[in-house]
């Protein structure tokens, strides 16, 4: 056997032995658009202030913002950010949508104290500007579902 061909079925042996690491896809254009749509639609069922809603969105520029308001993406640079606190925040409006059969109760919910968050609502603990944040909301909701 050549060397080469012992080289080659050594890597091969240790690619099979090794786990290989795999970054999570770049979400794709079009689902970000999608995900930003949903949001503002969101942010007025919210009443989301212009602050409170930069911050959940992890705080783009105003100009930004404004852009993705009026529906003009353009390229996202942090898309990865993005997107995981786009789904947060769809989540935490499609679980509040199950718990509650009115809409009014389940958008009111979002600024009404909470011992789960040290009474504090759950819009003053996502507003903590961090994606765990945003999270924990989350699993609080995920964790009354049931």
């Amino acid at each position: 056997m050549s060397q080469a061909s012992i080289r080659n079925r050594a890597q091969r042996a240790a690619e099979a032995r090794s786990p290989t690491f795999r970054a999570p896809p770049v979400p794709r254009h079009d689902a970000i658009a999608a995900g930003l749509r949903a949001f503002f639609e969101i942010k007025e069922k919210w009443s989301l202030s212009y602050e409170e809603a930069r911050t959940l969105l992890g705080q783009p520029g105003k100009s930004t913002y404004y852009n993705w308001q009026r529906g003009r993406i353009g390229d996202v640079v942090h898309r990865m950010d993005l997107a995981t606190r786009l789904s947060y925040v769809l989540g935490i409006f499609k679980a509040l949508n199950e718990i509650y059969e009115q809409a009014e109760l389940a958008d009111a919910w979002v600024r009404r104290s909470n011992a789960a968050f040290g009474g504090q609502s759950a819009l003053d603990r996502m507003l903590g500007g961090q994606v765990v944040d945003l999270a924990r909301v989350r699993e609080y909701l995920d964790s009354v579902k049931g």
